[in-house]
């Protein structure tokens, strides 16, 4: 599911300060990146048996590389997404999300958006 109007689809940042706000809130970039993206991901448990949900938020560099540590990263729509264990994680519109999981979510992406907007101050 596609969180629209976060505020946070759009906004560019060098990766260094990018990767330390978002692990302070627990999103965790981890070993999700390439030399031209980044993906950090937030993990919500459930009561539900083998379901587990995620925040993502993506993004590409429009400048420089990840793995040299120079990125400037545009970041994109985030992302919730729903984990079927062992299949893997889907994000489809066609998903059926808790009402619970997301304003968890809304609230999450709203502390991101403002963390990122304190920053650039």
């Amino acid at each position: 599911m596609r969180m629209e109007d976060t505020g946070i689809e759009g906004i560019i940042m060098d990766i260094k300060p990018l990767d330390h706000l978002m692990n302070e809130i627990a999103f965790v970039r981890a070993g999700q990146w390439d030399y031209e993206r980044v993906t950090y991901d937030y993990k919500i448990g459930s009561a539900e048996k083998n379901i587990t949900y995620y925040i993502r938020i993506q993004g590409y560099a429009v400048e420089g590389e990840v793995d040299r540590g120079d990125a400037v990263i545009k970041l994109s729509t985030p992302l919730l997404g729903k984990h079927y264990y062992p299949h893997g994680v889907e994000y489809g519109e066609g998903e059926d999300f808790p009402e619970s999981v997301v304003d968890r979510a809304k609230g999450l992406l709203a502390k991101v958006k403002n963390e990122l907007d304190n920053f650039a101050k």
